[in-house]
């Protein structure tokens, strides 16, 4: 399993960084150098537990679909969207939120594995886990962007 675990300091109150960590269109428009798009299950605004969304998106010059649940939500502190379906073997993502004196500490934990063996394994060290981390990255900074300002 492969775990990326990113920290991100942001100048705004955690409940305006939470709600845009869970915006659809927010997530667009970061993840916009793949041409990310939501094509079901909710496709715009506020993701809520329970609910789903699948993207489609081209990475590594393919078109790939990815249906995400939200399986735990702690309003303004925490949520968890878990893989329903995708290329991924399992997948994993814990966006934590902590305020300390009206700034938010957001703290990102991808846990993901991949398929195909020693393959996908070797994938993974050679692009994949670089990838993912760049791609969160960027959507941290388009987070950060629009909370701060």
């Amino acid at each position: 399993m492969t775990t990326i675990n990113l920290i991100t300091k942001i100048n705004a109150p955690k409940k305006i960084v939470f709600d845009l960590s869970r915006n659809i269109d927010v997530h667009q428009n970061s993840a916009s150098k793949t041409n990310e798009k939501a094509i079901a299950g909710t496709t715009s605004g506020l993701i809520n537990l329970n609910e789903t969304v699948t993207w489609k998106g081209k990475h590594f010059g393919i078109y790939l679909t990815h249906t995400s649940k939200i399986t735990e939500m702690e309003l303004y502190d925490y949520f968890v969207d878990q893989m329903a379906s995708g290329n991924f073997k399992s997948f994993k993502h814990e966006h934590c939120f902590i305020e300390k004196n009206g700034k938010t500490v957001m703290i990102d934990n991808l846990m993901y594995e991949t398929p195909y063996g020693i393959f996908g394994k070797l994938f993974d060290n050679l692009f994949l886990k670089k990838h993912m981390t760049n791609f969160l990255k960027t959507r941290n900074e388009v987070l950060k962007n629009l909370a701060e300002n």
